[in-house]
């Protein structure tokens, strides 16, 4: 028996269909209620699809999970997939501490100190803020002027973890990319928003008393996104938009697989197997020829994989034809319930 936490619009859609066209036998669990331990009781395994946007998830998902291990439970996704989602910070110190080509990243703890490393160090810069997703909560600073002003409000009143402004932003942008009725009524709706919050929204986490800024690596009109799950990879190449240097969120997204390098596809299988993930989305962006990672993330928009071409085995051979992720995923999580 497993157990799903059920939302629409997540990965649980064909987790259901799967289970359905497999007779596998399933039942729905809510997460959030009191006596989740008990609901998963007569459960082997779980799985939950969370993201980043559920400030209420985020309170508790990853101490549900670090339970259910220990419990002996079998999770998706399990605390080493996990652990560092929407956590920049947290994969600053992973990715270092494995030796992963990580992009050159500082993150300061003391106000003067960080100032004394804007004296010096060369511009532009990236600041961060430790969570978001789709380029929110991303700037280039271009001088010392401007990170000053950035570390100072790092240091006192720091920042909004939700930008209702950037989100509306990205509404009209991606109108002004489509054309198309549904992203007019997508500005509406942000507009409804930006007015009355999701109640996941209305209060922010103030992120503070922290500043992390990343190396500026120009003449790179894109990212590559690699998903390793398993012992699969499918990826994307994501274009800047116009003006801009960020990548995530444009929504200009080439399929090619004759655009995606094999050395990222190569360093994606080696940092997923040191990782010990489930699955992990790494982006890529690189620097006299060679590719670095700029963040990682254990979950993906899935709508966006469905026109991938197909995908890569971990000895790098190519498999034609269309996918579902979410059965990767299933596969993978039964053969870990049969081993145990």
């Amino acid at each position: 028996m497993i157990a799903i936490h059920q939302k629409d619009k997540s990965f649980s859609d064909n987790w259901i269909k799967y289970c359905n066209k497999n007779d596998i036998k399933y039942k729905i669990v809510n997460c959030y209620d009191d006596d989740i331990i008990k609901q998963l009781a007569d459960c082997d395994g779980l799985l939950w699809h969370w993201n980043q946007n559920n400030s209420d998830a985020a309170n508790f998902a990853r101490q549900l999970i670090y339970s259910l291990e220990h419990k002996g439970t079998k999770v998706f996704p399990n605390s080493k997939t996990v652990w560092h989602y929407d956590d920049k910070l947290g994969q600053k110190y992973l990715l270092e501490a494995l030796a992963l080509p990580l992009i050159p990243t500082n993150v300061f703890y003391n106000k003067n100190t960080a100032l004394e490393w804007a004296k010096k160090t060369n511009y532009p810069v990236v600041f961060k803020l430790s969570r978001g997703a789709g380029s929110m909560n991303v700037m280039l600073a271009h001088n010392y002027g401007q990170v000053q002003k950035i570390i100072t409000k790092c240091f006192g009143k720091g920042w909004k973890d939700q930008n209702r402004i950037h989100a509306l932003k990205e509404r009209v942008w991606s109108f002004r990319r489509d054309k198309s009725l549904k992203s007019f009524f997508n500005i509406g709706r942000g507009i409804v928003r930006f007015v009355l919050p999701h109640p996941t929204h209305r209060v922010p986490r103030v992120e503070h008393n922290y500043a992390y800024f990343q190396e500026f690596i120009p003449n790179n009109d894109c990212d590559i996104r690699v998903i390793v799950i398993g012992q699969r990879a499918f990826a994307i190449k994501r274009m800047v938009r116009e003006g801009d240097f960020r990548a995530s969120g444009s929504g200009f997204i080439v399929y090619d697989r004759a655009e995606i390098p094999i050395e990222c596809v190569r360093m994606s299988f080696e940092a997923a197997k040191t990782l010990e993930t489930q699955s992990v989305a790494l982006d890529f962006v690189f620097k006299d020829g060679l590719p670095l990672i700029v963040e990682i993330s254990y979950a993906f928009l899935q709508s966006v994989y469905l026109k991938c071409p197909g995908y890569w085995d971990h000895e790098l051979n190519w498999h034609d034809g269309s996918f579902l992720p979410e059965d990767f995923i299933m596969e993978d999580f039964f053969k870990q319930l049969e081993a145990t």
